[in-house]
């Protein structure tokens, strides 16, 4: 079965484990690698003098606001440093990969927000100019062919966004997606094991204590359990875990990048781990 591993780009994470295991693991099975770069994205903007903006959406998830200059940087550090930087590492490792954005081949397809809606000093708001979208469609031919012919696909935000010109014709253009929900859109795609690495053994009760790490999520009971303890970006990736499951994946993990093999240990109980089960009507 496919495995769609999401790295995290938190400052705390480093991905050399997780690629050497990727390099294991892609011996014996499919790999389908994304990953994040909010660090990165706001390291260049801060260099250019521009302060990274974040909203709270009205569930209460924390998320980037994504404007005309954000998105130029988005563009130019995910597909362009990032993904490149990892597609070499994963070479270096002798894994055959192949670097791609969403919007090549559309492979990540969905409609361009006009708006988004936010709370601001306690009040709900709609912004516009941001340049972000919804995926709702996945080139799985595209993953499949590359996957059959030995490659190990490494996706990355942005993805292609539809919108209408003044005449109505469609415009496809480079928009924002947050890389957890594309890591979780992909997995459902494929019916693959999503895991999402990141700087933190998984979904902890208590942030600030590891030892109160929810290690299983397995009735809906438990999975309204875990989305209360989620907070803030951490909200996020139960809302990928979610979607990942309700497309077609088989469970989903949020576990420790920086852990020995964490790929690995992932897959064998370390982190959550929640499957398809919680979603169902008890």
């Amino acid at each position: 079965m496919t495995v769609v591993v999401k790295i995290g780009g938190a400052r705390a994470v480093d991905p050399a484990g997780a690629l050497a295991d990727i390099a294991t693991i892609a011996e014996d099975e499919d790999v389908v690698v994304t990953h994040g770069g909010s660090t990165a994205v706001d390291d260049t903007l801060e260099r250019l003098g521009v302060e990274p903006e974040y909203v709270e959406t009205p569930s209460g998830v924390v998320g980037r606001f994504t404007d005309e200059e954000t998105m130029e940087v988005f563009e130019m550090v995910l597909p362009g440093l990032l993904n490149t930087e990892m597609v070499a590492s994963l070479q270096s490792e002798g894994v055959d990969a192949v670097g791609l954005s969403g919007v090549d081949g559309k492979l990540l397809h969905g409609p361009r927000k006009s708006a988004v809606r936010v709370v601001e000093d306690g009040k709900r708001k709609i912004r516009r100019g941001d340049h972000s979208g919804s995926i709702k469609e996945v080139n799985t031919d595209l993953l499949e062919t590359l996957l059959d012919a030995g490659h190990t696909p490494v996706v990355s935000p942005p993805m292609a966004g539809s919108d209408e010109d003044d005449d109505g014709n469609s415009v496809i253009t480079a928009v924002n997606t947050d890389a957890d929900r594309t890591a979780a859109t992909l997995a459902g795609a494929l019916g693959a094991r999503l895991v999402l690495l990141t700087d933190v053994p998984g979904i902890l009760e208590d942030p600030d204590d590891e030892s109160t790490l929810i290690e299983a999520v397995e009735t809906p009971t438990e999975f309204e359990q875990l989305e209360a303890a989620a907070e803030g970006f951490m909200g996020r990736k139960v809302m990928a875990i979610e979607e990942a499951l309700a497309g077609g994946a088989s469970t989903a993990i949020v576990a420790d990048a920086n852990a020995d093999q964490p790929i690995t240990s992932a897959l064998n109980g370390a982190g959550t781990h929640v499957t398809a089960d919680a979603l169902t009507e008890e």
